[in-house]
This record gives C-alpha cells, sequence and structure tokens, in this order.
C-alpha cells in the first residue's frame, strides 16, 4: 500500500462518506463513537499487556485494527468540521516544539555512539 499524506486520507474519506445520504454524523454523535472506539483500544492494549487476558470465546483483534477505527472517526470528525488535520497537526507540533523544548531529557546524540 502506497504512503498518503494526511490530506489525502481526508479527501478518500471525504469521498466514502459522500456516497451516502446520511453523510456525516453529528459532533456529538461521533464523540461518543470515538469514546467506544477509544475503549474498545483499551481492552485491546489490556489484553495484550495487562493482566486481562482474553477468554477463549472473544473475537481476536488488533491494536492496529483499533487504532486503525480511531484515525477514521478522527478523520470523520475533522472533516465534518471543516478542520484540515495537515494544519491542526503543525499547530500542536509547534505547540510541543516551544512549551516542551526543555521538559524532556533529550537523547544525547554523542554518548549513543
Amino acid at each position: 500500500m502506497t504512503k498518503r499524506s494526511l490530506q489525502e486520507l481526508q479527501l478518500e474519506v471525504d469521498q466514502y462518506i459522500s456516497q451516502f445520504k446520511e453523510g456525516y454524523f453529528s459532533p456529538l454523535a461521533m464523540l461518543a463513537r470515538m469514546s467506544e472506539e477509544v475503549g474498545e483500544l483499551a481492552r485491546e492494549v489490556n489484553h495484550e499487556f495487562g493482566e486481562k487476558p482474553k477468554k477463549p470465546s472473544e473475537e481476536a483483534n488488533s491494536i492496529e485494527l483499533e487504532l486503525g477505527d480511531i484515525l477514521f472517526i478522527t478523520i470523520c470528525f475533522a472533516n465534518s468540521l471543516g478542520i484540515d488535520l495537515t494544519e491542526a497537526h503543525d499547530k500542536i507540533m509547534h505547540k510541543f516544539r516551544t512549551r516542551d523544548a526543555d521538559r524532556w531529557t533529550k537523547v544525547n546524540t554523542e554518548e549513543a555512539k
């Protein structure tokens, strides 16, 4: 599969959703859907890394698929509100690079050699 930009992903999701009369869900419905998906991700992480193994009767699922669901609903949410996720990402990275510039211990590349 070829790599695509966030803009291309947003367009792909928009084209998919646009084929249905119902279109995008309301913001509140999407927030509820996102909460559901984050809960499903938490369940998978708990099964893989926590103390709660899956029951033999539970469906096989994966963290990758749950993250994919969250990405899809995030793109739907952004599209429905006219938010460019690339711009949002750039703004957030600027915030982290300035606000948190000295917050964490940086890897010293000289010591790593």
